[in-house]
């Protein structure tokens, strides 16, 4: 990789709401699923993901999920090469 290149861009999306019930995750209400935002590393999806998770710590049913985008964009970017 060339010194002046930008980073590898890993799209990660966070979105969260609230559960039917805690061993699925079906959501209540699509219509009140949050799209917290778009980030290009996990590590920053990482960051908002958790401080989400902590203002709603008080209701079991509150979930906010990490969406791996850049394996749905390009599925096989993860894979390891077979042998």
């Amino acid at each position: 990789m060339q010194p002046d290149s930008p980073p590898q861009q890993l799209l990660h999306l966070v979105i969260g709401g609230e559960l039917t019930d805690l061993a699925h995750t079906t959501f209540k209400d699509l219509d009140e699923v949050e799209i917290v935002g778009l980030y290009p590393n996990y590590a920053s999806a990482h960051a908002v993901w958790k401080a989400k998770a902590q203002q709603t710590v008080d209701n079991a049913h509150m979930r906010y999920f990490i969406v791996h985008l850049h394996r749905l964009l390009d599925p096989g970017q993860d894979t390891k090469p077979a042998h």
